[in-house]
């Protein structure tokens, strides 16, 4: 027998055996006014509701429905409605400038777009077909008590969900995410990381990011109850896993940085000690970071590597009943490696040093790019465009490098050729090559080695500051570096490992 895997069975689940239990916590804080909290048997009635409200709009099977939120119930709810239906979401982060949102929303075709109230006003000329702002607009659209009508041809390999990358290109690319892709995520990520059906999942991590890692829909499936974190803060963390008995959140490096920082204040003994584990992802932290997570927090600390291309997850590392007997910083050392590969995951590396991988988890391809798309699952194996090493002994895998010029910096993605172009949009720069360089609390963050036109002038504050007026903040740089040339090889191009090599020096890869 085979039955079709869809995102369908998690909540199906869900509603039969924890229709009253604890299901999901809104952020009580934030400008839209908050779903009422219930057991997964009325929020399975409200992603009914959403199905019903896209249906008497016309929306049909296979069209995009874009949404552009902080975490909130409603975008939750989204990422169940809105495939469950045969429909495709289209998560958008809710960092993007306006123009870059535009983009995504006319490449990916949306015919809905839902906007966070915060939002609306910034975004008020990205448009679609059908717009509307999360809270009293999208609560007069859903129909209640209304029967949706069904998904026609249930089917595994549909596309799910869309999630963009901003890749190695100033246009990000759009990852289709099959509901099997999904599917085997979520489980195996629940496998993993020993979820159960006594655990309390925050979502720390943006639900934008490759739908929350699939951990919303595990943690339905187990009948989990949810608590939705809008913005992250160390000591609001920290309060919320005191106040709701939290076990597990998955977060970047940065995110961990901060609670570790509101610890030093916090009064009282650390909620969750010897109770929570955090997943980890984006960029390993430093040896030392993950050693305080376990001493001054009491947490245990759980290392994953993947790509949105890899929904995400490729490799994962716990500490092994043999490192028991290891010290502590060697301990960390060996946590900080990307892991061992997940189950059904298998990994090569190039002769060129290029991290490869076969598993049910990589996407169907970018979404209307085929050509880039065939580059990135050439002869069957994903080219995760990372360099790495796999550990002969123990078979754990390691990030050296990055072979694409992805800078990963509080664990989002932020494209360098993006960034060159528009610094370069400066009319006092001449030429410009951005690369990532260590940083303490971010891993790594974004440099900008600057020539200047002849006769031209401008300072570091300038450049920056054009930068933020035209994209994200976190994409901008964060210092910038006047140089009289920049070195190119004989057929012009940059070779950027060598630019990065004097800002890494010291450290034993080129990743932090």
């Amino acid at each position: 027998m085979r039955v079709p895997m869809t995102i369908a069975d998690f909540l199906e689940r869900a509603e039969i055996g924890f229709a009253d239990s604890p299901g999901v916590v809104d952020e009580p804080v934030q400008p839209a006014t908050p779903v009422p909290d219930g057991g997964y048997g009325r929020f399975a009635e409200r992603v009914r509701a959403w199905q019903a409200g896209f249906d008497a709009l016309g929306v049909a099977e296979g069209e995009r429905i874009a949404v552009v939120s902080h975490n909130s119930a409603r975008l939750l709810e989204l990422l169940f409605a809105v495939p469950m239906s045969g429909r495709i979401c289209v998560p958008v982060n809710f960092r993007l400038k306006p123009e870059e949102v535009d983009y995504i929303v006319r490449q990916c075709g949306a015919s809905v777009l839902l906007v966070d109230p915060e939002l609306d006003a910034d975004l008020a000329r990205v448009t679609a077909p059908h717009r509307f702002v999360l809270g009293e607009e999208t609560e007069a659209l859903m129909r209640f008590g209304v029967t949706p009508r069904p998904w026609s041809d249930p089917d595994e390999d549909a596309t799910a969900t869309i999630n963009y990358t901003s890749g190695t290109t100033a246009r990000p690319k759009g990852v289709q995410l099959t509901h099997r892709n999904i599917w085997v995520d979520a489980v195996t990520f629940g496998l993993h990381t020993r979820a159960w059906e006594r655990d309390v999942y925050m979502h720390v991590l943006p639900m934008f990011h490759c739908n929350g890692w699939g951990m919303p829909f595990v943690m339905a499936g187990l009948g989990v109850p949810q608590i939705v974190l809008r913005k992250v803060d160390g000591a609001e963390i920290l309060r919320r896993v005191e106040r709701h008995g939290v076990t597990l959140m998955c977060g970047a490096p940065a995110v961990w940085n901060a609670v570790l920082d509101a610890a030093a204040d916090w009064k009282g003994g650390i909620p969750g000690r010897d109770r929570v584990r955090i997943v980890c992802a984006g960029a390993p932290p430093p040896s030392r970071t993950i050693q305080r997570v376990g001493e001054e927090l009491g947490w245990e600390f759980l290392q994953i590597y993947g790509l949105t291309e890899t929904a995400p997850l490729l490799t994962f590392n716990r500490s092994l009943p043999a490192d028991d007997a290891l010290p502590p910083h060697e301990r960390a050392h060996r946590l900080s490696r990307a892991g061992l590969p997940t189950l059904g995951t298998r990994l090569a590396v190039s002769d060129s040093g290029e991290v490869l991988a076969r598993s049910n988890t990589v996407m169907e391809g970018y979404w209307e790019k085929p050509e880039a798309s065939a580059e990135a699952l050439e002869d069957g194996w994903f080219h995760t465009g990372d360099g790495g090493f796999l550990d002969r002994r123990d078979g754990h895998l390691t990030i050296s490098d990055r072979k694409k010029d992805v800078i990963i910096t509080g664990g989002e993605n932020v494209s360098s050729i993006e960034v060159e172009d528009v610094v370069f949009g400066h009319p006092a720069v001449a030429e410009v090559a951005v690369i990532g360089v260590p940083h303490e609390k971010w891993g790594e963050t974004v440099k900008a080695l600057v020539v200047l036109a002849e006769g031209a002038t401008a300072d570091e504050a300038e450049i920056i500051a054009h930068c933020k007026e035209r994209m994200a903040g976190y994409k901008a740089p964060t210092s910038v570096e006047f140089r009289a040339s920049i070195p190119r090889t004989a057929t012009g191009k940059i070779q950027k490992f060598k630019l990065r090599q004097p800002y890494w020096e010291g450290t034993d890869r080129a990743v932090n």
